[in-house]
């Protein structure tokens, strides 16, 4: 596939993401909003700014006649949302993932990489969100089954666990960590023994080249997922210890300074098939110290 069309271009995934496809020789295009803070990508990819219309995204799908979208656009939230964030969820989880489906289909574009969550399944459940956000990634999931079934669309789902790696600017923990460090502060946490599937990101963007080779090669597919998981799960408690321990600084966290949130992912899922292909190349120490610099 020469011709890319990803949404959510500019989070941590996405200017991977980019930078892979370029480096493949592939010309990428990003659907952003008008005040999206685009520095991260502006030189790599063609940007189309979204004026939240569907006459507007058909257009910008029909001028660019991408032969593959990849969705990483998401409203995030954690464990509880508010009043004031619903919009943002179902306007961005839902309303622009069909505006986006719908303009594929009329204009023959046929394959697409969607990014799903393990938090769909809490307690390892085959369906059970673990918030309202996970509630909307289903949602439009099931609505590309309806794509798929009624038209020639073609989708593979990867739902994501925890992602680290370079130049990550969300407020995850080991951000806070850094910071912590830097700024010489203690850490208020959990009592730390849930279990965390984390996977670097050069192995997850992995994972999206070996779904696009899928999607183009395996021609009866109509709609598949599968999970991005490491196969190996660290307490929160051990995670943290063995970052202050690559840092050579000496930890300071106050255990069960928080209280665990309210349906508190313990235990990752681990009931979804993995990746065809695929494996994690990346272990976690190393990872680590791939993004601190130290490798």
């Amino acid at each position: 596939m020469n011709n890319v069309l990803i949404t959510g271009a500019n989070g941590f995934v996405g200017t991977h993401l980019i930078k892979r496809f370029v480096n493949d020789g592939i010309q990428v295009h990003a659907i952003i909003r008008a005040n999206s803070n685009v520095d991260s990508i502006k030189n790599d990819c063609i940007l189309h700014v979204h004026d939240g219309t569907t006459e507007n995204m058909f257009e910008i799908i029909k001028g660019i006649k991408p032969e593959l979208v990849v969705h990483l656009a998401a409203s995030f939230n954690k464990n509880e949302h508010m009043y004031n964030n619903i919009d943002s969820l179902i306007k961005t989880n839902i309303s622009f993932g069909v505006q986006l489906v719908q303009s594929m289909v009329m204009n023959n574009v046929k394959y697409m990489i969607n990014t799903g969550t393990s938090w769909q399944h809490y307690e390892d459940r085959d369906y059970n969100p673990i918030c309202l956000y996970s509630a909307t990634k289903q949602a439009f999931q099931d609505i590309l089954k309806y794509y798929t079934e009624a038209t020639e669309l073609r989708v593979l789902t990867l739902k994501l666990f925890h992602t680290y790696g370079p130049n990550d600017r969300r407020n995850k923990l080991f951000c806070q960590l850094r910071n912590a460090i830097k700024e010489n502060t203690i850490l208020n946490m959990t009592p730390g023994e849930q279990l965390i599937d984390i996977v670097y990101i050069d192995d997850v963007i992995k994972a999206y080249k070996i779904a696009s080779d899928r999607l183009e090669e395996k021609k009866g597919l109509k709609m598949e997922e599968f999970i991005v998981s490491s196969g190996k799960h660290i307490s929160l408690k051990k995670l943290v210890r063995t970052y202050y321990g690559i840092m050579n600084e000496d930890e300071k966290i106050n255990w069960g300074g928080n209280k665990y949130r309210p349906r508190e992912e313990m235990k990752p899922y681990t009931n979804g098939a993995i990746l065809p292909k695929w494996k994690p190349q990346v272990m976690l120490e190393q990872g680590i110290r791939i993004m601190e610099g130290l490798l």
